[in-house]
């Protein structure tokens, strides 16, 4: 029972197919992470963007 075992771990640590998925999972991962990292940051300088052109379209005076 235990050499069976042994046996199928050894199956599963030579099986080439479950490690590509695994790497496949990494890589999606950190794909995820770098979109959140980068929708983050565009969206923080689109937001001081949009404050700075508000503030400009408050302090022009109005045309007569």
């Amino acid at each position: 029972m235990l050499n069976m075992l042994i046996q199928k771990a050894r199956c599963l640590y030579r099986d080439e197919e479950g490690a590509s998925i695994v790497e496949y999972v990494l890589l999606i991962a950190l794909i995820a992470i770098v979109c959140i990292a980068t929708i983050q940051i565009v969206g923080t300088r689109a937001s001081a963007k949009i404050t700075e052109v508000g503030g400009a379209i408050d302090n022009v005076p109005p045309t007569q």
